[in-house]
């Protein structure tokens, strides 16, 4: 599969995209504690801020931007009604690997009554994250 055929498949369905005063550092960030991909090249502004970029994260594409204040108004921050969950199969790898790039736990990951394992987390950007491993019975 080509770059831009896999571009295409990722940019489907509803596509989070964050707006954050440090995106760079963000992208950074979400290399290390989730395993981001960035797919192109990473668009500025002519005053250097991110205009677009876009990372992959467990098969799904993050789209990530500059705070335009004029325009977004506030940076993206936990707290705001959304979380954004990962699914996966090895949750303590993901849980891990987050909480080893500087993460704070917000709720451990445990077995929940639903039978899932499943803990939260805050990003340094304020951005709260979900770590979903479905219980074996549902894979």
């Amino acid at each position: 599969m080509t770059e831009v055929e896999k571009i295409r498949r990722l940019m489907q369905g509803v596509i989070p995209y964050l707006s954050l005063d440090e995106p760079d550092t963000a992208i950074a960030f979400y290399k290390k504690a989730f395993g981001a991909v960035q797919h192109g090249e990473t668009v500025r502004a002519p005053n250097g801020l991110v205009g677009n970029a876009g990372i992959e994260i467990n098969g799904g594409m993050v789209m990530l931007e500059s705070m335009f204040k004029a325009v977004d108004g506030m940076p993206a921050r936990g707290g705001q009604g959304f979380t954004m969950q990962l699914v996966v199969e090895d949750g303590d790898l993901w849980w891990n690997r987050a909480v080893a790039a500087g993460c704070e736990v917000t709720s451990p990951f445990e077995r929940q009554f639903w039978g899932d394992r499943y803990g939260r987390l805050r990003d340094p950007f304020g951005v709260d994250w979900a770590i979903n491993e479905p219980a074996p019975e549902k894979l």
